[in-house]
């Protein structure tokens, strides 16, 4: 009977309402294992177990209590971190989501689609056009004079896209395409004196001339590339040397061709006769700079499977906090009302006394 008596209070800090209801029971007339003190009074073993154990309880109780209050605290600073984590991660996903980045590569190419060079000579005369090999460019024989060319020529009329009033007129020339053996096209105009202050060609160069030969209306297609393409010079009297690099842009829908350009000038020294240097002479070189390609890519670097990943962490630890904490309340719930049970067994104990 001893042992079932000792054994109430580790129940009830155990957590069972069941045995703590039978516990009563038994507990109630066990007072016949006493031992008698010196004055003949009979003192219950019982009553010195339950003199011992309640000052063991609180403590345990109290030690209980301390410990719930800490894990929920480092629950709560953990989810505080984890929510903070995922707010950074998911505002770094979006503005890279929203800012992509610029990707440069290089493809190597034995040869290049062969260009469209768009001149707009206005009152100058094409004396010649010629290919040549290895950046060489043989000395000028009779400048000046009309020399047998080597070039595919397009001519081709149609109105601006931006003032339809004037029509214009363009040679369209075929550009190199033997870039390992630094093939390029050289070209000679000639012009009389002019009532205008600066002389100048102005040129366009486009990505591919069998654009312009397998076209149905060669004038639109004009139109479209001068509204798309940008416009460049070359001046009279000197040699304007280009070197042309292609550059591909890929955006998010569309993407865009263009060339990218190193031009050198050089001057050309008139040896004419002087009733010949009124006409004024245009020298142009049209040459590719190296074999490679620029292909500029718009890459997004966020990672969605990075935020979904802390996101489910988030969560995961928000659902463990609030079960945690659900049941450390409901314990310190089930805590308070067995207190409240003992205090009043001990009353009704006293009563019956």
């Amino acid at each position: 009977m001893l042992r079932k008596d000792q054994s109430e209070p580790y129940k009830e800090f155990n957590d069972d309402d069941e045995d703590d209801d039978k516990g009563d029971k038994h507990s109630s007339g066990l007072f016949d294992g006493g031992c008698e003190d010196p004055e003949g009074s009979i003192i219950s073993k019982e009553d010195e177990v339950k003199g011992s154990l309640p000052s063991m309880r609180v403590s345990k109780t109290c030690l209980k209590n301390v410990f719930t209050a800490v894990l929920i605290n480092i629950y709560l600073v953990l989810t505080a971190v984890a929510a903070f984590v995922a707010y950074q991660t998911i505002s770094d996903f979006l503005e890279k989501l929203n800012n992509p980045v610029m990707s440069v590569i290089y493809k190597e190419f034995e040869m290049f689609p062969p260009p469209g060079i768009a001149l707009y000579p206005g009152n100058a005369e094409l004396l010649s056009c010629n290919h040549y090999y290895h950046g060489n460019i043989p000395p000028l024989v009779n400048p000046g004079k009309p020399q047998k060319g080597d070039c595919v020529i397009d001519e081709v009329t149609y109105f601006g896209p931006f003032t339809s009033e004037k029509e214009k007129k363009a040679l369209v020339i075929r550009g190199p395409t033997d870039v390992r053996r630094k093939e390029l096209i050289f070209i000679q105009f000639s012009q009389n004196e002019t009532e205008e202050d600066f002389s100048a060609i102005t040129y366009m160069l486009f990505a591919r001339f069998s654009d312009l030969t397998d076209s149905e209306n060669k004038s639109t297609f004009m139109r479209e590339c001068e509204r798309n393409y940008s416009k460049f010079t070359f001046s009279g009297g000197f040699r304007t040397w280009v070197k042309m690099t292609l550059v591909t842009t890929s955006g998010k829908i569309n993407e865009a061709v263009e060339f990218k350009q190193e031009s050198s000038v050089v001057k050309f020294n008139d040896k004419r006769p002087e009733s010949e240097k009124p006409n004024q002479l245009f020298f142009a070189v049209f040459e590719w700079r190296d074999p490679f390609m620029q292909e500029i890519r718009l890459i997004v670097t966020a990672n969605p499977w990075n935020s979904l990943g802390i996101l489910c962490g988030f969560f995961l630890a928000l659902f463990k906090a609030a079960n945690f904490a659900n049941l450390a309340i409901a314990w310190i719930i089930r805590m308070r009302k067995r207190q409240l049970r003992n205090k009043a067994r001990e009353l009704n104990q006293i009563t019956d006394e």
